[in-house]
Order: C-alpha cells, then sequence, then structure tokens
C-alpha cells in the first residue's frame, strides 16, 4: 500500500513540475554575439565569438582579448567567465573578448617548415603569415569599426602560443598585451627562438606586459623553450616591456591554459581590498 501512496505521489509531483516548467518563463541567455566576417585573405568565412559586458555601452571604450582557439567548443566560455570574474573581483574593467573560432589551426598557427617528419604530421601547415595578415588587415579594423577599442591582447596556447610569440617578435605593434601559455616553440627545430634576439633588437621599446608560462608536467623541451624565450626577453633590454614567467607546478599541457591565465591576469590586475 505504501509503495502504491508513493507511486502515486511520485506521478503527481512528476506532473505539478512538468506544468510549472510548462508555465514558466524561458529566455535566452545573451553574453554576447556570434558573428561571422568573410576573409579575402583566407578566401573563406570565419566565426567570431564575441563577449561583451554586462553593462556594455557602445559609447564607451572597451580593451579587447582577441583569443586565439576561440570556439564555443574551445576556450571562449571558460575564458570569458574569468574576464567577468576578474571584472567583478579585481581591478579589471570591464573587456570584450573576441573568440576566433578555428578552421585548420595547424595551417594557421605555424610557418613554414622544411622538416620533412613536420610536413607529414601537419599536411596542411605553413600559413601563419596570412593568418596574420588577416589579423592586421581584416579582422581588428573590423573589430575597431564596430565597438570603440582601448589596449589590446592576444591570448594563445600551444600552437596558439607559438603564434603569439611569432607576432611579438615580427609584428609587435599588433597588441599591447601578449599571453602566451606553452608556446610550441620546438617547431622547425626551435628556429623562431633561434632567431629571437635579432628579432627584438629591431623592436621599438614601447610599452608591453608580456606574460609567459608552462607546466611542469609538460615535455622537457617545452619547458627549457618557455624559460629559454623569458630568458632571451630578459636580455633583450626593452626597458618599457613588463615581462612575467610562471611556472606552473601542478599543469602539464592539457590543464595549464585557465590556471596560468588567472596568474597572469593577477600580475595586470592584483587584488585590492574593498574600500
Amino acid at each position: 500500500m505504501i509503495n502504491k501512496l508513493l507511486f502515486f505521489a511520485a506521478i503527481i509531483f512528476t506532473f505539478q513540475f512538468t506544468v510549472s516548467a510548462q508555465n514558466g518563463t524561458v529566455k535566452p541567455l545573451t553574453i554576447g554575439e556570434i558573428r561571422i566576417i568573410k576573409s579575402e585573405i583566407l578566401k573563406e568565412e570565419r566565426t567570431l565569438n564575441i563577449y561583451l559586458p554586462q553593462n556594455f555601452d557602445k559609447t564607451k571604450s572597451y580593451p579587447i582579448i582577441y583569443l586565439l582557439d576561440g570556439s564555443m567548443n574551445e576556450d571562449f566560455i571558460h575564458v570569458t567567465g574569468l574576464v567577468q570574474f576578474f571584472n567583478q573581483m579585481y581591478a579589471m574593467p570591464e573587456t570584450i573578448v573576441v573568440g576566433i573560432a578555428n578552421v585548420d589551426r595547424k595551417r594557421d598557427f605555424t610557418f613554414h617548415t622544411d622538416l620533412k617528419d613536420l610536413q607529414k604530421d601537419y599536411p596542411t601547415t605553413g600559413h601563419s603569415d596570412k593568418f596574420i595578415s588577416f589579423l592586421e588587415k581584416e579582422l581588428k579594423p573590423y573589430i575597431e569599426s564596430q565597438f570603440k577599442t582601448d589596449r589590446t591582447y592576444i591570448f594563445g596556447q600551444s600552437l596558439g602560443g607559438l603564434l603569439a610569440t611569432e607576432i611579438l617578435l615580427k609584428k609587435p605593434e599588433m597588441f599591447n598585451n601578449y599571453f602566451i601559455i606553452s608556446p610550441s616553440l620546438w617547431w622547425d627545430d626551435e628556429s623562431l627562438l633561434k632567431q629571437a634576439p635579432q628579432l627584438l633588437a629591431k623592436i621599438k621599446d614601447t610599452q608591453k606586459f608580456v606574460y609567459i608560462s608552462v607546466g611542469k608536467g609538460e615535455h622537457k623541451v617545452m619547458v627549457k623553450d618557455a624559460e629559454d624565450f623569458f630568458t632571451v626577453l630578459q636580455n633583450s633590454n626593452k626597458k618599457n616591456w613588463k615581462v612575467e614567467y610562471k611556472m606552473m607546478e601542478s599543469d602539464n599541457h592539457a590543464t595549464i591554459l585557465h590556471r596560468s591565465l588567472y596568474e597572469g591576469l593577477v600580475r595586470l590586475f592584483p587584488y585590492q581590498e574593498p574600500k
């Protein structure tokens, strides 16, 4: 008898819950916009996932984060949550995030190599020059035509970190702040790392923030290359560059990005007790 009563009670509860849900108000949870732009340089359409601050005002200027690997199923959601948290709890101003969804990251984030094993493993490789040109001549001008912009950031991990490093060394004026996480500087037998001192010598000493990190649990070559790149930057005598390095003691290549970005943002926006 008790079991029958419980069974009928469950049916009644389920029915009431279903009716309540059906009678409730449902509306989309919106944190920004998805835009599609046509790139003449890349000869394809590219998807932009754009996070807008809760109090977005089109008349105001905002810092812009350009997020590599910015697809919805990659790093866009958790990075925008981190940005919102830093705006809420730290001194970070309201910031727009432009997540650049991937089409072929191995093609877009790597420069040409003559190494046959890499050409075999990465058959579409070697077109970072076109992707950088897309960022410089199409994407950034488009975003700046749509939003009033302030300081700019680029966030990149792994091959994205390799691309961010290439931009820093070859087109440093493109961004004010560089977050380079676990960069794949092993690419092409470390050729970019080997060229870094000569490339840095040609760069003007304008204000920049460069944050590099790597996980202790990553491949020893990746750890060594990140440390060596930090040393090269330190020795470049750029007095207006603030260069930070963080070894993430408990992280590997798969886990590093979120905690590492947190540590980098803390260096720019340290916590201050509310007055």
